[in-house]
C-alpha cells in the first residue's frame, strides 16, 4: 500500500484531482450561501404597474392596493404598463377595467380585474406575483363584502357609525393561521440541497477524471490490487476533508443545522464518498467516455432528486430512475438534518448500499481490463542537455 501511495502522490495530477473537487465545494459554498442570503428580505424590490381606467372609483382601488402591498408600485397607461413588462422594468401589470366600480356595485354582476405577467422571467419572481394576484383579489372581495354588508344594514334604518361595525364583525368572521414545521430560514439556507448536490458530484466528477488519468499513466507499475486501494483511499480521505471543509464554510455563513454540525457533516462526508464511488464507477468501466455518462447523471439527479421540482410532479419514468440515483437520498437527507425531519438513517442505508454497488462494479472492471504499460517519464534530450552544459 505504501509503495501505491508514493507512486501516485509522484504524480502532480493526483493532487490536482483531490484539489479541483475541494475547489468546487469551496466555489459552490461561498457563491450560493452569500448570493442568496437576504433575497426573500428584499422582494420589496419587486415592481407593479397599476393601469386605472376606471376614473375616480379606480383611484380609491388603486390607494387600497399600494396600502396593501409591500412592493414599488407604479401608476402608468396600458401602453407603457405593457411595455415596462416587455422590457422587464415591471414584474407585474394590474388593470382595472373601465367597468369595475359599476360592475361591483350592480347585483348580480361579477367585477374582474385583470392581472399580466411576462412568465419570461426568474421562476420566483412568478410565484411571488401568483400570490401577489390572490392577495390582492381576496383583499377587494373583503372589502366589497364590507361595503355590501353596510349598504343593507343602514337599509335597515340602522346609523352609519353602527352598520360599519356590525358588517365588519360579519365580513371579518374567520381568520387564517398559519403553522409551520420545521422552518427554514432564508433562500440561501433553501438552496443548500441543491447546491450541495451540485458541487459535490461535480467536484466528483473532475477529481475522478485526474485519477483515472494517473492510474493508467501508472498502469502495470502497481498491480490491480494496489490501484483499487489507492482509489479507494483517497476518496474516503478527500470525502472526510472537503465535506469538513463544505460544512465549516456553511456553518459560518449562516446554514442552518437543525441535527447539529456533527451530523451534517458525517453525512455530508457519506453523500461526497458516494458520489465519488459512483462517478468513478462508471470511468472504471467505460474509460474516459465515461464522463459523458457522468454528465448526464449530473443532469438527472438535479431533475429526480427533489431539489427543483418535487418528485411527485415529475412523469413516472423520471420517478423511477430517480430511485436508483443516490442524490435523491442526499438531497431528503441533507433537508432533514438541515431543517429537521424523519428518516435519515434509511436514506443513509442507502447511500451506502450505493457505495457498496459501485465498489464492486469498479472492482470487477479492472480486474477484466488488461492493464496497460507504464508510461515513460518525460526526460531532457541529449542536445538540451549539451546546450545547458
Amino acid at each position: 500500500m505504501k509503495k501505491a501511495v508514493l507512486t501516485y502522490l509522484k504524480k502532480p495530477q493526483t493532487m490536482i484531482a483531490v484539489v479541483v473537487a475541494l475547489m468546487a465545494q469551496l466555489i459552490f459554498c461561498a457563491v450560493w450561501m452569500t448570493a442568496y442570503d437576504g433575497v426573500l428580505d428584499r422582494v420589496d424590490r419587486l415592481k407593479i404597474a397599476i393601469v386605472n381606467e376606471d376614473g375616480a372609483f379606480g383611484s380609491k382601488v388603486e390607494q387600497q392596493i399600494k396600502s396593501k402591498l409591500p412592493f414599488k408600485v407604479a401608476v402608468l397607461s396600458k401602453e407603457q404598463a405593457l411595455d415596462a413588462l416587455l422590457q422587464r422594468d415591471v414584474h407585474m401589470v394590474l388593470t382595472i377595467p373601465e367597468s369595475f366600480g359599476k360592475s361591483l356595485t350592480t347585483p348580480g354582476t361579477r367585477a374582474k380585474l385583470t392581472y399580466t405577467v411576462n412568465e419570461s422571467n426568474p421562476q420566483l419572481s412568478k410565484n411571488v406575483m401568483q400570490s401577489v394576484a390572490a392577495q390582492v383579489t381576496d383583499e377587494l372581495n373583503r372589502s366589497a363584502a364590507l361595503q355590501g354588508a353596510e349598504i343593507v344594514l343602514q337599509q335597515l334604518k340602522l346609523p352609519s357609525d353602527q352598520a360599519s361595525e356590525i358588517a365588519q364583525g360579519l365580513v371579518n368572521k374567520v381568520d387564517a393561521q398559519v403553522e409551520s414545521l420545521n422552518p427554514v430560514v432564508g433562500m440561501h439556507n433553501q438552496m443548500v440541497p441543491m447546491m450541495l448536490v451540485l458541487a459535490s458530484y461535480v467536484g466528483a466528477m473532475m477529481m475522478a477524471m485526474n485519477i483515472h488519468q494517473v492510474s493508467e499513466t501508472i498502469g502495470s507499475a502497481l498491480s490491480k490490487r494496489q490501484h483499487l486501494a489507492f482509489r479507494s483511499l483517497i476518496i474516503v480521505v478527500a470525502a472526510a476533508v472537503i465535506s469538513m471543509v463544505g460544512s465549516s464554510l456553511i456553518a459560518a455563513l449562516g446554514g442552518q443545522m437543525k441535527s447539529g454540525f456533527g451530523l451534517f457533516w458525517l453525512f455530508h462526508f457519506l453523500t461526497l464518498a458516494t458520489f465519488m464511488f459512483f462517478a468513478q464507477m462508471f470511468l472504471a468501466v467505460f474509460g474516459m467516455a465515461g464522463m459523458f455518462l457522468n454528465m448526464a447523471v449530473l443532469s438527472l439527479q438535479l431533475v429526480t432528486s427533489g431539489t427543483i421540482v418535487p418528485r411527485e410532479m415529475l412523469s413516472g419514468v423520471y420517478q423511477w430512475i430517480g430511485r436508483f440515483l443516490p442524490a435523491t437520498y442526499s438531497v431528503e437527507g441533507i433537508m432533514n438534518l438541515q431543517f429537521g425531519g424523519v428518516h435519515t438513517g434509511k436514506d443513509a442505508e442507502l447511500l451506502l448500499a450505493t457505495i457498496l454497488v459501485s465498489v464492486a462494479v469498479t472492482v470487477g472492471a479492472i480486474l477484466i481490463k488488461k492493464q496497460g504499460t507504464p508510461l515513460p517519464e518525460k526526460t531532457a534530450s541529449p542536445k538540451a542537455e549539451l546546450s545547458v552544459n
